[in-house]
């Protein structure tokens, strides 16, 4: 069977492309890797969403959460039922390895078989892909660059590198349940991006002692008991059980320059779109969501992204800007 559209990814974006396909009546299939919003999924814990639930509203479904913002259990629950209401033809565990434009369109390769679409959505967002310190013992056992739940951390000597949401997060978390926080910072503050009530609560936190910090400062090598770190006073050893590194993510940069996808040659390393229909350099593939921002991945949220589906298919559809 050839698809009128293939899409990859099954994050709420990826949803929200699906769903259009089916108001337009054109045949879909969405790829995903992992399970369904498999980046939501894998988000912490008790994480709270930034944006109020009818931000995070997709397909016309209600999104009623407990609070004032949603939480990560509750958007789990709400694309669940956002998928299941549209019957969306998705097949989570199947990776993407290989996208090729052929003359009628595209040939699409997964782990799982061999398909055919007339056009591609990437839709791909960016969380599995860390951004790697590039130092030495960064491969041991210890270290994470992800960070779902302070219990494993619980009486031990935990280092946390980064300075915005997620580092704000892990402290604060592991302060209140028993856990010896050190926060390294490599910027002279943190981030001023972090939520608005996160940030006094974590300020305040390191002012009183509960938390250490260090700023302008840099772990230089990961050990199985200590870590090496470069500060204004030079370099020094910290005790030292387990490390996060929440240092951020990029795009799968593999998957898009290998369909031949264009990116900026800067440090925002932005895919190459058209703004007004988010079709790239090569005809007939789209991006979507997160992904159009290159590094900066805060850039695109579900609440300014849902619209890009329209953009999409208005085009496809022949009746979007064409310039």
């Amino acid at each position: 069977m050839k698809y009128d559209i293939i899409i990859i990814g099954a994050g709420p974006i990826g949803l929200t492309c699906g769903i259009e396909a089916k108001r337009r009546k054109r045949s879909h299939l969405i790829l995903e890797k992992g399970c369904l919003v498999n980046s939501l999924y894998h988000f912490p814990t008790n994480m709270i969403f930034f944006s109020t639930s009818d931000r995070l509203e997709i397909g016309d479904i209600p999104f009623v959460s407990h609070g004032d913002k949603a939480v990560r259990s509750e958007a789990l629950e709400y694309y669940r039922r956002v998928a299941a209401a549209w019957q969306l033809n998705i097949h989570s565990y199947e990776r993407v390895i290989r996208v090729k434009r052929s003359d009628d369109g595209f040939e699409i390769e997964s782990d799982n078989g061999s398909y055919r679409a007339n056009a591609v959505i990437i839709a791909t967002g960016f969380y599995d892909q860390p951004n790697m310190l590039g130092i030495p013992g960064e491969q041991l056992p210890k270290v994470s660059h992800y960070f779902r739940d302070v219990h494993p951390y619980a009486f031990q000597k935990l280092a946390i590198i980064g300075g915005a949401n997620s580092a704000a997060q892990a402290a604060l978390e592991g302060c209140r349940r028993l856990v010896d926080v050190t926060l390294i910072v490599r910027e002279a503050e943190l981030s001023h991006g972090i939520k608005y009530w996160i940030r006094p609560d974590i300020l305040n936190r390191i002012e009183e002692g509960r938390i250490k910090a260090y700023y302008n400062t840099e772990v230089t090598a990961i050990h199985e008991k200590t870590i090496d770190v470069n500060g204004p006073n030079g370099v020094f050893t910290l005790e030292n059980d387990f490390v996060l590194a929440l240092t951020g993510y990029h795009p799968d940069y593999q998957l898009l320059t290998s369909i031949g996808i264009e990116i900026s040659n800067d440090d925002i390393k932005a895919p190459a779109f058209h703004p007004g229909t988010h079709e790239t350099n090569v005809p007939g593939c789209y991006l979507a969501g997160v992904v159009c921002g290159g590094m900066r991945t805060g850039k695109y949220l579900i609440e300014n992204s849902r619209d890009q589906a329209v953009k999409i298919f208005d085009h496809l559809c022949g009746r979007g800007d064409k310039k």
